[in-house]
């Protein structure tokens, strides 16, 4: 099983971001999908998650209205749309996925910055 999240970087406030993670080694369309991100000195954050068939998406409170979570599964793929970002979205972004089991990727930066 491999989660390999990409797309993290450098962006001015305001700007945008689009994370991918890459699935493989277990049958992606059965598992629902999300993504947390954690900041230094703080706790990890539940930022979005969608379910197997796209049907059901949630999202947390701060970041509703900005980020788009969706996935491709003929693609095996986890996207996280991000946009009007703030100094507070800064945080290494984790994806995962879960069934019976969680599966979580690396993680890939954000830092939002001017």
């Amino acid at each position: 099983v491999q989660l390999v999240e990409s797309g993290g970087g450098l962006v001015q406030p305001g700007g945008s971001l689009r994370l991918s993670c890459s699935a493989s080694g277990f049958t992606f369309s059965r598992y629902a999908m999300g993504w947390y991100r954690q900041a230094p000195g703080k706790e990890r954050e539940l930022v979005a998650s969608i379910s197997r068939r796209s049907g059901t998406t949630n999202y947390a409170d701060s970041v509703k209205g900005r980020f788009i979570i969706s996935r491709d599964n003929a693609k095996n793929t986890l996207y996280l749309q991000m946009n009007s970002l703030k100094p507070a979205d800064a945080a290494m972004y984790y994806c995962y996925a879960h069934c019976d089991y969680y599966y979580w990727g690396q993680g890939t930066q954000v830092t939002v910055s001017s």
